[in-house]
């Protein structure tokens, strides 16, 4: 059979991700990726921790980062990210700049960062106070608020589930509780943390009912790779995607609804279930995945 008629396949753009061993959302990193556009995955050597500041620092060694590098080098993508956010702001951002000098050593390639990307995409709305939600213990989650610190930003409320494994089954509803948890004082935005937390579908409707860009460590990451080859992240009505967004109805006041004082419940998975979780008394204490995440379907986002 003559197949010359079909020519193809069309060029494709590389884009190189390095993830962390227990990364599990290859899919939702696809999503935001125009056609045109190839992911090229590679993970960290497997290690015997769970999530916690250890692990971030073990999978951001320099060592293992030049040797993913060099592996995605053999298909020749025109920039690499490396996609874990606690990994790349555990180091503060010293550290993370180091890492990007050291995977642009490694692969002679334009090489960024999850937790820089972060910053780049507040630059980008123009948000310098925003609430966190992480699945993190309390002391990732204050690394994190560290590395905000040092570039600028300020956090005005957060809120975490105390996970050390199992993050990627963290249905949509436990992510909007804790944003709705979050968002207590007067925000410019609201970040949600870590690339093993789903977040693609649940943006758009977190934005509509908060009045406030919602930025994503998955988006963010993909908007920056792509941005730095001079192409556009694609996604529903995302504020940071889509400047009509941010003038759209779902766009943005400027600051939160009313509410109390910032500050810091923790939505243990079993509040998460049974709705939006009472503000603590005091300051929440560390915990681990009391109860692992089942797999199966956890039924429809709750209405936004």
């Amino acid at each position: 059979m003559d197949v010359s008629f079909l020519g193809g396949p069309q060029p494709q753009l590389g884009v190189g991700v390095v993830a962390p061993f227990d990364f599990a959302l290859d899919r939702e990193l696809w999503r935001w990726v125009p056609d045109d556009v190839s992911l090229h995955l590679t993970r960290t050597p497997f290690v015997p921790v769970e999530v916690s500041l250890d692990l971030a620092r073990l999978v951001s060694e320099h060592e293992t980062l030049d040797a993913a590098v060099q592996a995605l080098c053999a298909v020749s993508p025109q920039v690499i990210c490396y996609a874990c956010t606690s990994g790349s702001f555990v180091g503060g951002v010293a550290g993370e700049r180091a890492m990007c000098a050291a995977m642009v050593q490694a692969g002679e390639v334009p090489s960024l960062t999850t937790s820089g990307a972060l910053i780049d995409a507040l630059r980008e709305i123009g948000a310098r106070r925003i609430a966190v939600v992480t699945p993190y213990t309390k002391s990732v989650t204050d690394s994190l608020e560290d590395y905000l610190g040092e570039a600028g930003i300020t956090v005005t409320g957060r809120a975490y589930l105390g996970l050390t494994r199992h993050i990627w089954k963290v249905p949509y509803r436990d992510v909007v509780d804790m944003a709705r948890a979050a968002v207590v004082g007067a925000a410019d935005a609201l970040f949600i943390s870590c690339t093993n937390l789903p977040t693609y579908d649940v943006i758009p409707q977190l934005e509509a009912e908060l009045r406030m860009p919602v930025l994503s460590a998955n988006q963010v990451t993909m908007w920056a790779a792509l941005r730095e080859i001079g192409v556009a992240a694609v996604g529903p009505y995302q504020a940071l995607l889509d400047p009509v967004a941010r003038r759209g109805p779902a766009a943005m006041t400027g600051s939160a609804p009313a509410g109390p004082e910032a500050g810091t419940p923790r939505v243990t998975p079993e509040a998460a279930f049974a709705g939006p979780p009472a503000p603590p008394e005091g300051e929440p204490v560390d915990g681990g995945d009391p109860s692992p995440y089942p797999p199966e379907d956890p039924g429809p986002l709750p209405p936004v």
